[in-house]
């Protein structure tokens, strides 16, 4: 069952999103040079939230969404739509959920809980990974590094700035894109770089 805050903030959802669109949250980036990474993401890895390994080079030839997650957030209600998002994709698009309290804490304490809240309250069936650090500090993940450092991936600097922040990896592991929070999952400005005929 959802609880009275999970209520109030999936009614709150489309106002925030409305609010929040044209300001930073709303950022979109663009590799426009095709800049090509120094370190390949087909050579990252992580750990799912069951502790099982997750090599990135099996994600070679879909595209990958990483989203940094939250579950008391604003913004939590995405979860449904990458939920649909993953459906709708399935074919050619993987999306990696990487919970984090980095943001006025907004997750909860153990991946365990993070990994029930997920699938009771959105069904959500596509990865989770270990709680960890996504902002710019020592305890960064190495993904989220990878992510966040031109000199890793090519080009990019914008490390999330909030929960449900974005980015957009290719088949062949170049980073694409940075969506900011207030961009929907759902929205053509991220269907269209998924599969621009389905957008």
């Amino acid at each position: 069952m959802a609880s009275f805050r999970q209520k109030f903030l999936k009614a709150l959802y489309p106002l925030i999103m409305r609010l929040s669109k044209s300001g930073s949250k709303g950022k979109v980036l663009e590799n426009k040079q095709t800049a090509a990474p120094a370190t390949s993401f087909h050579s990252l890895s992580g750990q799912l939230n069951t502790g099982q390994p997750l090599d990135f080079s099996q994600l070679k030839g879909k595209k990958v969404l990483l989203v940094n997650t939250a579950s008391n957030c604003g913004y939590t209600n995405q979860y449904q739509e990458l939920q649909q998002l993953s459906e709708q994709f399935a074919d050619e698009l993987v999306i990696l959920g990487f919970p984090a309290n980095d943001f006025k804490e907004q997750e909860k304490d153990n991946d365990h809980a993070i990994q029930e809240f997920c699938q009771v309250n959105f069904g959500v069936s596509f990865p989770l990974m270990k709680k960890s650090v996504v902002v710019k500090q020592a305890a960064q993940n190495p993904v989220y590094r990878w992510l966040s450092e031109a000199r890793q991936n090519g080009w990019n600097e914008q490390a999330p700035d909030w929960n449900f922040s974005k980015y957009l990896v290719s088949e062949d592991g170049n980073l694409t894109h940075y969506f900011g929070p207030a961009v929907s999952p759902l929205s053509a400005t991220i269907t269209s770089r998924i599969h621009p005929s389905k957008a």
